[in-house]
């Protein structure tokens, strides 16, 4: 942490702020002086009804709020926000029928599209009536084994304008990775796409949805959209599969109607990453997904109509749901399938200068890959109207930080954010109206009661500890899918700590009121009994050109824990004794003795999970002779064979 900031809004980018105008707002509702953003959290974290009433109203929620704001405000496990309210949120993403740009989207630099706003809600409206017509009823479930495109977002909102529930994944997935999910959610239809495109070749997945309809008994129609111009011969193949163009044409596009439901009636159906067992099915509700996204895009991201909101992410992430909701602001989605590492590193920023992009999301795993690829886009692109980076997935190291500000643009809010599949949402993220620090997350949410409790359970400042949440916020899971009694639920999230949410972050409050996520707290390190973020190990191996990505864990030995290091490095590197040396002394003097691995250990490859994520837990098993539950969580399973038996750590 560091006192001088990176960055800092200037005068007209604070006058222009959608925080600026809410907080003035605030200030009447709550009758209370509300001098900066502090005070702002605070108010809205001591009074959570009268904050989300508010952003209701600033946002101009479509739907019956109701008379009660919040019932049984003092538990959070029976907490409920709007009771009696009535809306739908497909007819809250659907505002604009103009001949505005809604949606692009780029398949690598295979396939380049464009969708109006009218085009949308004609698309939209042809699947309304086609799923009606397949007898799609509220509370059914429809499923996307899709792509980031079009056709997606459109499918979700047909879905969800009937009161059905929408659930993804990404058709990178194998097949027992999808039976996983879709097999206890029971999808009546299934969207898919004829194959997809990735690193400039088209991938064939027509077996794969063969296996998928066949294992999938709840499903009476395999809708087939058409991506690589095949979409009729590959439904023929498929059973129960139909063309997208042959489900929709006996529908004339019309005026939509919307099903306006509970607050917490179901909207998606999201999963876990399943890593220690099958995924856990994480029911997110109506209300509470669109209250508190028009919050983190209008308020913490400050989006306004007309922007261009892009976000790499794949239909299996939490981000897609964050990223189609953006449509609520009226800002044009910019959608992306494939490589991001395409056309030489180039693609991403040509589609960014193509479209104007003026807020850009991805993961801090790609920030560092640019980084290590020596591709500045500030050297070879026009980003005159960006205004925002966001970045998710993991940590991201101090030194990216500085990296984006001077090779990618210098006036910039860099937000690094923290949240969750659980919440579909952020504990903490960006603010408009800060200054940005290295290293730091801006702010915890608004409306998120956000505090660090130490192994005591005791509030801190300025330590690490578990992150927790203390108020009800909307976003909170209306439950897990079969869980009627909701013990599963409870179990997750607040076994730790009685009638408090916690998230299983291991993070810390800084001077500034900024966050810093040292990692799960799953996989904190404990060597000699001090608890270590892995998070905190990574920034320091980040440094090293010669390193793709790394891996700590913690291995039991002699009665304790040692640290032990895996690194995959970059090609016609090895790792000898000097490297060894230097990354050993970098983790000593960056972070601290403690930190430093008994063992450096060089792999060829690293496990991770589907949605990129690396997986300590399961490498910790390996290494320790025992069982990981559920292989088919991962996109490289085999990746766990390089950590058995290994000769290095029997000494």
């Amino acid at each position: 942490m560091q006192d001088a900031p990176l960055w800092q809004p200037d005068a007209h980018r604070l006058a222009a702020a959608h925080l600026t105008a809410f907080t003035r707002l605030a200030e009447t509702a709550f009758d209370q002086a509300l001098p900066d953003y502090h005070s702002l959290w605070q108010a809205s974290c001591e009074r959570p009804d009268r904050f989300w009433s508010l952003v209701w109203d600033y946002t101009g929620v479509i739907g019956n709020k109701g008379q009660t704001l919040l019932s049984d405000p003092e538990d959070m496990l029976r907490a409920r926000f709007f009771p009696d309210a009535a809306l739908n949120y497909a007819e809250n993403m659907l505002r604009r029928h103009d001949d505005g740009l809604a949606i692009a989207f780029w398949g690598e630099d295979k396939v380049k599209r464009e969708m109006r706003w009218q085009a949308l809600s004609a698309l939209v409206s042809q699947l309304q009536q086609a799923l009606a017509g397949a007898g799609v009823q509220q509370g059914d479930r429809v499923a996307g084994f899709m792509p980031n495109m079009p056709e997606t977002i459109a499918a979700m909102l047909a879905a969800a304008s009937l009161g059905a529930i929408w659930t993804s994944c990404s058709p990178d997935f194998g097949v027992d990775g999808a039976l996983d999910r879709f097999g206890q959610t029971e999808p009546v239809v299934l969207f898919c796409p004829d194959g997809y495109w990735y690193n400039g070749k088209p991938v064939e997945i027509r077996d794969k949805v063969v296996r998928l309809a066949e294992g999938l008994a709840s499903v009476r129609k395999v809708v087939v959209v058409p991506y690589l111009d095949n979409a009729s011969a590959f439904a023929a193949a498929v059973p129960k599969a139909v063309s997208l163009e042959a489900f929709t044409a006996p529908y004339l596009a019309g005026p939509l109607t919307f099903a306006r439901v509970p607050f917490n009636h179901p909207l998606f159906i999201l999963y876990s990453s399943g890593t220690t067992g099958k995924p856990k099915c994480i029911v997110h509700g109506h209300g509470g997904t669109l209250l508190q996204h028009l919050k983190e895009h209008q308020l913490h991201g400050d989006i306004h109509a007309g922007d261009r909101l892009f976000y790499f992410t794949t239909c299996g992430w939490m981000m897609w749901n964050w990223l189609a909701s953006g449509l609520g602001t009226g800002a044009t989605l910019l959608l992306y399938d494939g490589s991001p590492f395409a056309a030489g590193g180039r693609i991403l920023w040509d589609y960014a200068q193509a479209y104007r992009c003026t807020h850009f999301g991805t993961s801090a795993k790609y920030i560092d890959g640019l980084r290590k690829l020596e591709l500045e886009p500030i050297r070879h692109w026009s980003l005159t109207e960006l205004r925002a980076l966001f970045s998710t997935g993991s940590p991201l190291a101090p030194e990216s930080f500085e990296w984006v500000y001077r090779a990618i643009k210098a006036d910039l809010n860099l937000a690094s954010i923290s949240g969750g599949t659980d919440i579909v949402s952020c504990f903490a993220l960006g603010c408009p109206t800060l200054p940005v620090y290295r290293g730091e997350l801006q702010c915890r949410g608004l409306g998120m009661a956000v505090e660090i409790r130490d192994e005591h359970g005791q509030p801190v400042v300025g330590k690490k500890g578990e992150l927790v949440c203390t108020r009800p916020f909307p976003s909170m899971p209306v439950g897990f899918w079969n869980d009627p009694q909701g013990e599963k639920y409870r179990s997750a999230y607040f076994s730790r700590f009685d009638g408090i949410w916690c998230h299983g972050d291991y993070a810390e409050i800084t001077a500034h009121n900024g966050v810093i996520i040292y990692g799960r707290s799953d996989a904190v390190l404990n060597p000699g009994g001090v608890r270590i973020g892995t998070a905190e190990i990574y920034r320091q191996v980040e440094a090293f050109e010669e390193v793709l990505e790394s891996l700590a864990i913690g291995q039991r030995w002699q009665d304790d824990e040692r640290v032990v290091l895996f690194v995959r490095l970059r090609e016609g590197y090895r790792l000898d004794e000097g490297l060894t040396q230097r990354i050993r002394d970098r983790i000593r003097q960056g972070a601290s003795p403690r930190h430093m691995p008994a063992r450096v250990i060089q792999v060829a490859d690293i496990p991770r999970t589907l949605s990129g994520k690396i997986v300590e837990l399961a490498v910790k098993n390996v290494i320790h002779g025992e069982p990981v539950n559920n292989l088919s969580a991962l996109a490289n399973p085999e990746a766990l064979k390089l950590f058995e038996n290994l000769p290095q750590l029997q000494h």
